[in-house]
């Protein structure tokens, strides 16, 4: 998936930052907007799927790359 509306950077974060900053970009996007989250921290790819249910929105992708995870988030 290569469409997306915001990138967010999490990398070198450590918890719960990606998370905090992750809900915060996503506050700021309309309904049906896509953000790609960046994150390095290996606990994103247990915390980032619950925030995005909490939320209601929904994970258009995930991928994992030489040490860093990619999620396309989009809005609900």
């Amino acid at each position: 998936m290569a469409h997306f509306d915001q990138e967010l950077d999490t990398s070198g974060l450590n918890c719960p930052m990606p998370v905090m900053q992750t809900k915060k970009a996503l506050k700021n996007l309309a309904v049906g907007q896509i953000l790609h989250l960046i994150a390095t921290d290996p606990g994103t790819k247990d915390d980032i799927p619950g925030l995005v249910e909490q939320l209601g929105c929904t994970i258009e992708s995930s991928a994992q790359d030489g040490g860093k995870y990619h999620f396309h988030i989009r809005k609900g």
